[in-house]
């Protein structure tokens, strides 16, 4: 491309068919926000300073689901259609050079191939502007592109209510992306009119303007319609979220992961995932998540943003928010991983096993029914069934630290804060709640009575009293 790329995003609009409290571009679709989703393709085509997002309804909010730094917000205070909304960028977009293109903020399936060919479409031409098309089977709700001349160019777009019997039976609709020459753009816009039914600015008059001023405007074709798709009620976004995982699956098969029965697992957009690994059934992998190669993902099981090294296995119906897995560690079935754990390389996080913001050491072993939280565990300690850090005294949380090597007894109850030492034992049903020195043996539970016949007595009265 030979001259910059200047980009708006409409995103200002309420989204009444959503029927929500929040602005459309905020929902989400692929784990991302549609606005998110737009923003990050813009970013693929031209530089954050050159890129403009329109808000309006919820400004704060759609501000802060972008996350991305260094992309202008200009605010329309009053919605007044397509036109309008992006006249309001004048101030800031008239003075640069180069060309412009309008995209808008709940239209998340768009690629950015797609949207640089339609820029070198343009830059290779002499028109004014080029817009996008598609062949319908039905365009219902589309404008018309109604094309003219040898050279088949734009000469108007006719809104489907204002179109007469002719225009409707043509198949050709605008998909309401744009590319203009800047320069030509701004000299023209303040043309257009609210001489329609909605008394509003409609951005599809500007290639009718353009024509009328000896300007040539063209459209370019694309195959499939639906990546220009946008989103008008829950029904659209549930579609477009299918197709967004949809890809998302395709392309990491294509890398070399494998997806047991795909239609089923749910994948978000930002997800990365190593060759030779395997994902089962229903499998959820969320928000930023990493996963390595050669790991085993168990049916059912839901991973968000946290980072798994390579040979990690997790079991069926297993959840991990937040935390770390290291090479070769086994988590699951039916573990719990609620926040910021640091599962070390070949440690092992067995069937209802719960932690939280604990750290397990290489080798560790925790396999059966434990709770564990706000601790540290040494590298090839075994942690028994049973077992419970109390990290809690209805105040303020307080950590456990076990050392390397120690054997946690069965039913045993840690009273944090304390420090179990290397090596040390703890007697299986103990409430332990001093420190245990290195290599001790640590018994918390009183001693055993056994009564004769108690039973047996107590059976004879109950018989009695009946």
């Amino acid at each position: 491309m030979s001259a910059p790329l200047n980009i708006v995003i409409l995103a200002a609009g309420m989204g009444t068919r959503m029927k929500s409290r929040k602005s459309k571009v905020l929902h989400r679709a692929g784990g991302r926000a549609l606005i998110e989703h737009v923003v990050t393709t813009a970013l693929d085509l031209t530089s954050a300073e050159r890129i403009f997002v329109v808000i309006g309804h919820h400004a704060d909010d759609v501000r802060k689901a972008v996350t991305h730094p260094g992309i202008n917000f200009i605010e329309q205070q009053e919605q007044k259609g397509t036109g309008h909304a992006v006249m309001v960028c004048r101030e800031w977009v008239e003075k640069l050079d180069g060309y412009l293109m309008i995209l808008y903020g709940d239209s998340p399936l768009l690629r950015s191939s797609t949207l640089r060919k339609l820029v070198d479409r343009q830059v290779a031409s002499e028109a004014a502007g080029t817009l996008m098309s598609a062949i319908m089977d039905d365009p219902t709700g589309y404008g018309r592109v109604i094309r003219k001349g040898a050279d088949l160019s734009v000469e108007e777009i006719v809104e489907q209510k204002a179109a007469n019997p002719q225009q409707l039976a043509l198949r050709e609709a605008n998909m309401g992306i744009y590319c203009y020459r800047n320069d030509l753009f701004w000299q023209h816009i303040a043309e257009v009119g609210t001489n329609n039914p909605a008394g509003e600015y409609y951005l599809t008059d500007l290639v009718a303007i353009l024509n009328r001023a000896r300007y040539k405007v063209e459209a370019m074709q694309i195959e499939d319609p639906n990546e220009a798709l946008g989103i008008n009620d829950r029904l659209d976004l549930a579609n477009v979220d299918r197709i967004l995982r949809r890809r998302k699956t395709t392309e990491l098969m294509r890398e070399g992961v494998t997806i047991e029965n795909p239609d089923t697992v749910s994948i978000d957009s930002d997800v990365r995932i190593g060759i030779d690994t395997v994902l089962e059934p229903f499998a959820r992998i969320l928000g930023q998540t990493v996963i390595g190669e050669n790991c085993h993902i168990g049916a059912g099981a839901i991973i968000v943003d946290s980072q798994l090294a390579n040979g990690v296995e997790i079991g069926p119906y297993t959840l991990i928010r937040t935390s770390r897995v290291e090479n070769g560690a086994h988590v699951g079935p039916f573990a719990r991983l609620r926040m910021e754990n640091h599962v070390g390389e070949g440690a092992h996080v067995g069937n209802f096993v719960e932690m939280k913001k604990a750290k397990l050491g290489a080798g560790a072993k925790a396999n059966h029914l434990a709770y564990l939280g706000d601790a540290t565990v040494g590298a090839k300690s075994n942690i028994g069934a049973g077992t419970i850090t109390c990290n809690y005294d209805g105040f303020g949380k307080y950590p456990t630290v076990i050392g390397e090597g120690a054997f946690i007894g069965s039913n045993s109850t840690i009273v944090a804060p304390i420090e179990i030492g290397a090596g040390a034992f703890t007697g299986a049903g103990s409430v332990i709640t001093e420190a245990v020195p290195p290599d001790a043996l640590a018994l918390g539970r009183a001693l055993q009575v056994i009564k004769p016949e108690w039973a047996k007595k107590r059976r004879a009265r109950a018989k009695t009293k009946a």
